[in-house]
């Protein structure tokens, strides 16, 4: 019996070290570091095209580089697989029983643990590197606020609501919705119980829609405008606790969708977020029946996916500063400073996560129930 228990217990460890979930966590993270890298150090496709500059190799790097304008398709990978990870061990455990408890306050509370000491040393880092920053002109001008009440309205996840995201750490926006996120969970565990998590996912899409037409026009960034991304990744995560397999070519019907995002993202970026979250969970839906060999690029997508978190929250700060130092803000027409400032901000943000972010996760894993443990190892 001790045995047995030992090997599913394995199982679960494994399960919850996923090689396709953490290497998609690495594309994205440097998908979107790679955008915003892009953003900050390069003059832009357009304008690269009008300077119509020799054929050289520069030249053919850069326009390879195009599929890089939607990058910002990573950010709907990242709530799609945060739906599926949270939502995940809760549904094996529903699945099982359906009166299976759930905790809800010690649930806010691992992640608060898990994200919160990130956040703190994310906004001092950015502090310190705009503060660096602000000293050259104009960057100074392109830095949102970075004084104690852009300090706060970041820390207590308000940002898009009641102010900007801190200084020149744009990415935060997103994190401030993945609070949101957290914060509603417990009733989305009660809604669960009582309708079903696909009546569940239905009432979040009409929500969704409202939110878009109510808020989005205003520019006020809130959960309930990207929460069907999230739900999308909770319902496959109860999908695959029930063993439900995807259809056949739901790859190709993921591709054709995320096609449509990137034609759609020149005319509304909000409805191609959309397109793309949707691209992205047919795809994962698929993807999850099927184990990915951990080798080559993808084990390499697969370690960069253990610090995603603190590549997504400290790169931009980063390229800003090398920005600033280096070319006083001046956009590039060589691509050449772009992949070695993203090539520096995935050794920095290793380093982070040795430092503050592995303790946070080492700290929010002491705090999981123990019961809870035995079950899912069950």
């Amino acid at each position: 019996m001790a045995l047995r228990t030992s090997a599913r217990n394995s199982n679960a460890i494994a399960d919850d070290k996923d090689v396709a979930i953490n290497a998609w966590r690495g594309v994205a993270a440097l998908l979107v570091a790679y955008f915003h890298c892009r953003q900050v150090t390069w003059v832009g496709m357009q304008q690269f095209h009008r300077a119509s500059p020799a054929f050289d190799l520069n030249t053919v790097v850069s326009y390879l580089t195009f599929p890089v304008a939607w990058g910002s398709a990573g950010v709907p990978i990242f709530f799609i697989i945060s739906g599926y990870c949270i939502h995940r061990a809760m549904a094996r455990r529903l699945n099982a029983d359906p009166r299976a408890p759930f905790d809800g306050l010690n649930f806010l509370l691992r992640r608060f643990v898990r994200i919160y000491p990130v956040l703190i040393a994310a906004l001092v880092l950015t502090f310190v590197l705009d503060s660096l920053s602000a000293g050259f002109d104009p960057v100074s001008r392109k830095i949102n606020p970075f004084d104690l009440h852009a300090f706060l309205i970041n820390l207590f996840s308000l940002q898009g609501i009641a102010g900007k995201t801190f200084g020149s750490n744009g990415a935060l926006w997103t994190l401030s919705v993945e609070v949101q996120f957290y914060l509603v969970y417990p009733l989305v565990i009660a809604l669960r119980r009582r309708i079903g998590m696909p009546a569940v996912v239905g009432l979040v899409a009409v929500v969704n829609i409202v939110s878009a037409l109510v808020f989005e026009r205003q520019q006020i960034v809130i959960f309930t405008s990207y929460w069907l991304s999230w739900m999308l990744g909770a319902w496959i995560a109860e999908a695959k606790a029930r063993n439900v397999r995807a259809p056949r070519r739901s790859g190709v019907v993921a591709v054709g969708i995320a096609l449509c995002g990137c034609a759609a993202f020149g005319l509304a970026q909000y409805l191609a977020f959309q397109l793309w979250a949707l691209a992205f969970a047919v795809y994962l839906f698929g993807a999850l029946d099927r184990p990915m060999r951990e080798g080559g690029p993808v084990r390499v997508f697969s370690v960069l996916g253990e610090f995603s978190f603190s590549l997504y929250v400290v790169h931009l700060p980063i390229f800003v500063l090398l920005g600033s130092v280096l070319f006083h803000s001046v956009l590039q027409t060589g691509i050449w400073a772009s992949f070695a400032f993203t090539a520096i901000a995935v050794v920095v943000a290793a380093a982070f996560y040795a430092l503050v972010e592995r303790p946070a996760m080492a700290w929010a894993a002491r705090l999981k129930p123990a019961k809870t443990r035995v079950r899912i190892a069950r």
